[in-house]
This record gives C-alpha cells, structure tokens and sequence, in this order.
C-alpha cells in the first residue's frame, strides 16, 4: 500500500496493523509479556503493540515515533537529549508541567533557560540566538495561540537550533511540524488521540535517527516506558480520530462564534474565528482550527466558579481532548498552572467543543 497516496483520515485507520496474514488478526493483539524469548527484555526491545502505535504515529507524522509513559515523559526524554548547559528558550505561557519542566532543569544547572511569548516571532528569533532548542506549543495552552511554526523552524534551520513541538492540541491530522522543518514533534495520547480520557500516554516523532536512537536510549533509562493495555487503547483510539477532530473542531467553532456575542463574554481565543491574531496563520501551515477554545468572561470570579458547577453537557474537570466537554477555569491555579496574566483575566475559562450527535443549527 503507498501511504502517500493515501488521506491521512484513511492512514489513521490503516497504519500500525502489520502484514495482512491469512488467519492472523485484523487489529494487533494487546501483548502482555515483559520477557521474550531469544530478545531483549521489553524495556528495550518494546512489545509488538507499542511498535504498531509507534508505527501508525510515525506513518501519520512523516517520522520515527517513540511512545512513553506520559505527556510529561515524552517531554523530558527530548529535554533528555540535551548536552549539559543547553541553551533552551521555552513558552512564558503554556502547559504547567512542561514549563515547570524546563524551570527545574534551570534551577539544577542543567540547562539555561530564557522564556519568550512564543507568539511573538520576532522577540523568540532574538531570543534563540545561541540557543540549543527552542520549545514551542501551538496551538498554546491556556490562550490558543498559533506560533509561527513555518517561519521559525525555516530560520532556525539555518541557526542549527533544535525545534521541540507540542502539537498535542492540533493532533497529527491538523497539523505536522516535522514538514515544516521541526526536528521533534510531540503529543501527549492522553489528550486527542486515546480520545476517551482512560489512559495516560505520550509520544514524540523526530525525522533524525541519532535523535531516534537517544530517545529510545532515554526511556529506558529512564523507564518511561509505556503500558501495553494503554499502547492498545491509545492505538484503538486513533482510529476514531478523524472523526471525532472534525465533529469537535466544527462544535469548537460554533460555540466560539456564539459566545463572542454573549454579552457576559469579554474575549474568545480560538483561530478559527477570522478575527482571531492566530487565524491566517493557522490557515497557512493547518489542516483546521483544533477543537479548544479558551473564553474571558466580564464578571466576577464567583460567578465564573458558578458557570462551572451549573454546566450540564460540559464537565467541570482538569483535561482535554475526550468524547467529553470539559470545562476549567484557569485562574483558580496559581504558579506555572495560572493564566499568562491572572491580573488582566481573572476569569478565563478553558472549553472543548465535543463530537455531538448532530451539529448546532445555524444561527
């Protein structure tokens, strides 16, 4: 089958069964074993369902994936890759345990680190001079903003700085940093692709094969090594990933259409709306908008709590990216987990439009 002929809806189906053997199964067994015989024990050789979850990312990313226990673990296996004293420029803001990442590693000595409004292109170039890796996450969490992956990963190409994208929010069906010139592109499964909030898992893709060959290094070393139940789960998941990103990107656009006309609704960040700063960058390098919004609401902080326990179709919980709605309110959070301005926007809110049964009627 040639997988460049293919849409990637159909390779996020297809990719990572293996070989179509007359009496073998359609989907790859989950494989509950840690010894093998005449092999390596699995923490370096991995288990047949972890390489066919690797293989379908890989194939969906254009790359070599390596999958890990967690987001957090995939992110700190390409920290991992660093040489002592690194010079990092990450996101001012973004996921809490990726930032709080990079500022333990800083506080230790082990690398250096400057962070940037990574929205900004020209303020993150200036900032990556000398830089070893610059750490992006786009579309951004909490704010939904769309760095300039294109014009980055081109200039810094030249600069011979290593690019780290998050790309947890866009999935591998919106958006492929390694095409743009990325050397890492990671997601944590838990979000998007497992898709049923009932797993932990993360993966990481790179084009470049010593990087490949020290992430595989790093998880073993580290043990960051996935389950099979969840490689199973998170494989099984991707399959529905086409579907539920679009159903849930076009909820995600009608709700942030109808809430910047709400008059309790001070602000919608969300780059599908045209008048979003992100918006025609998205349009360049993205194949749609993701399906997470964040809202600024003109009120009091009580009455932003009060919005989260009334919710009845949204859930008032602390993740993304499953079958469910959920709703947050970021400004209860204090440190890395806060808003980038708390004082500006004491009510943010944080939303995923969910796959619905039938769209919303048009206005």
């Amino acid at each position: 089958m040639n997988d460049a002929a293919l849409h990637r809806s159909t390779l996020a189906i297809h990719a990572g069964r293996g070989p179509r053997t007359p009496g073998g199964p359609l989907n790859p067994p989950l494989t509950l074993a840690s010894s093998f015989h005449g092999g390596d024990y699995a923490r370096e050789q991995g288990t047949p369902v972890w390489e066919a979850f690797e293989e379908a990312i890989g194939t969906l990313e254009g790359g070599r994936s390596v999958s890990y226990a967690s987001g957090i673990g995939a992110s700190t296996a390409i920290v991992e890759t660093l040489p002592a004293a690194a010079k990092v420029v990450g996101p001012a803001a973004g996921y809490a345990w990726t930032r709080s990442l990079l500022r333990d590693r800083a506080d230790s000595g082990r690398i250096t680190l400057t962070e940037v409004d990574t929205s900004d292109t020209e303020a993150t170039l200036k900032a990556c001079e000398g830089a070893d890796l610059l750490w992006l996450e786009s579309p951004s969490n909490p704010m939904i903003e769309i760095a300039e992956l294109d014009r980055l990963c081109a200039e810094l190409r030249d600069r011979e700085t290593r690019v780290a994208v998050d790309s947890s929010f866009a999935t591998p069906l919106l958006q492929r940093p390694l095409e743009l010139g990325a050397d890492f592109s990671m997601h944590s499964a838990t979000k998007f692709i497992g898709g049923h909030s009932d797993l932990m898992l993360g993966v990481v893709t790179t084009r470049d094969e010593r990087l490949d060959a020290r992430l595989r290094h790093v998880r073993a070393q580290l043990g960051a090594t996935p389950g099979s139940l969840e490689s199973f789960l998170a494989l099984r998941g991707l399959r529905t990933l086409p579907l539920r990103i679009e159903t849930a990107q076009r909820t995600a656009l009608e709700l942030a259409r109808r809430l910047s006309n709400h008059p309790a609704v001070k602000a919608v960040h969300y780059a599908g709306l045209p008048t979003d700063p992100g918006h025609e960058r998205a349009k360049r390098f993205m194949d749609g908008f993701g399906a997470m919004l964040s809202i600024e609401l003109d009120t009091t902080p009580e009455a932003a709590e009060a919005v989260c326990r009334s919710v009845r179709v949204f859930t008032h919980a602390k993740s993304l990216g499953g079958i469910e709605s959920l709703i947050d309110r970021r400004a209860r959070y204090t440190g890395s987990s806060a808003p980038p301005d708390p004082a500006a926007a004491q009510h943010r809110l944080r939303a995923r439009g969910r796959p619905l049964e039938r769209p919303f009627p048009r206005p």
